[in-house]
């Protein structure tokens, strides 16, 4: 389609200089190509994957858990209110055909990240990558279908196949940031009952409780697992998981971490047969999924989005976020 330009050409965004810096400065509307449309940014949640762009800097604007509304006139979605999907896909190669958009095979591209993202007033977003959001779901719920409750639920999803609720027996969630506790959320959602979750974080671990879970001490190697929900990406959780998975049980990582990690492979490692099992983000088709964990547990959702502010507060909101004093706060823009 042919893009009209807009009528502003200059927009606020977050610039992360690197060495824990963002800076809020008017720059150039970005441009949006064939196939685009650009987005009105109303909400973006901050996330912890951005941490390594706050201490390292990016090349792009940051900010991939995007929600806003389709400003292009003439387009069949202008003025939708929409989640932003934010690895680019072809819609053709053998990953999407089978439905693993999120794994596409021709594009390696994700908003904000290797091209501009929300944490401005605008974004440019492929058409395929606009997710249509319904009306009974509030402005600030909205980010959360995409990190929080699609990447949890895709990871449930997943590993039911391996471990069905039926056969689980009691499931260790570790970590309670907010995919983990999206994991607790999404475990209740697919019928398993008797859940643990481990973290050190004494506020975290009562919300984890107050969804439901029973408290599990940091580091216990009391007590063995068949399903193993590591949400952390801590390389000790990691190891320990794999240490307290029972044989034949699934250890699933879902939390991320850029450092190399050296398994500690002893006898626990070598003597026992277990899945390790790795999922990234979510399908599309997973979204109409998500908006129903959403509205099934739309009050326990609201308890994570703690904070809510503009542009020019990011930066000192970023940092405590990454203080750990916010669990997911949300970044408005209206």
């Amino acid at each position: 389609m042919n893009v009209s330009p807009h009528p502003n050409s200059i927009m606020q965004a977050a610039v992360f200089h690197g060495n824990d810096r963002i800076t809020i400065e008017r720059v150039a509307m970005p441009e949006v190509g064939a196939g685009e449309v650009l987005v009105r940014v109303s909400r973006t949640a901050l996330c912890g994957s951005d941490f390594k762009l706050w201490h390292k800097g990016a090349e792009f604007t940051a900010g991939h858990e995007i929600f806003g509304v389709v400003e292009q006139p003439g387009h069949r979605l202008h003025g939708r209110r929409c989640a932003v999907y934010i690895p680019l896909h072809c819609d053709h190669c053998a990953a999407c055909k089978r439905g693993d958009t999120q794994m596409c095979l021709e594009v390696s591209s994700l908003i904000g990240w290797n091209r501009p993202g929300g944490y401005a007033e605008y974004v440019p977003v492929p058409e395929n990558c606009l997710l249509p959001v319904p009306d009974d779901i509030e402005d600030s719920l909205a980010p959360l279908l995409l990190d929080t409750i699609g990447t949890s639920g895709h990871a449930v999803r997943f590993v039911s196949r391996v471990v069905p609720a039926s056969e689980a027996g009691p499931v260790l969630v570790m970590g309670a940031g907010p995919v983990g506790l999206g994991v607790v959320l999404a475990l209740r959602a697919l019928g398993y009952g008797d859940i643990y979750v481990a973290d050190p974080n004494a506020a975290r671990l009562k919300i984890a409780q107050s969804f439901g879970a029973k408290a599990h001490p940091v580091g216990d190697t009391s007590k063995r697992f068949a399903l193993i929900m590591e949400c952390s990406g801590a390389h000790a959780a990691r190891n320990l998981g794999i240490e307290l998975v029972l044989p034949r049980g699934a250890l699933v990582l879902v939390g991320e971490n850029a450092a190399p990690w050296t398994i500690e492979e002893g006898k626990v490692f070598r003597r026992k047969d277990f899945y390790m099992i790795r999922t990234f983000y979510f399908p599309v088709s997973d979204f109409e999924p998500n908006v129903e964990l959403l509205r099934k547990y739309k009050d326990e959702y609201r308890v994570l989005v703690d904070g809510e502010f503009g542009l020019s507060a990011l930066p000192e909101n970023f940092a405590r976020f990454a203080k750990g004093e916010l669990i997911k706060p949300v970044l408005a823009l209206d």
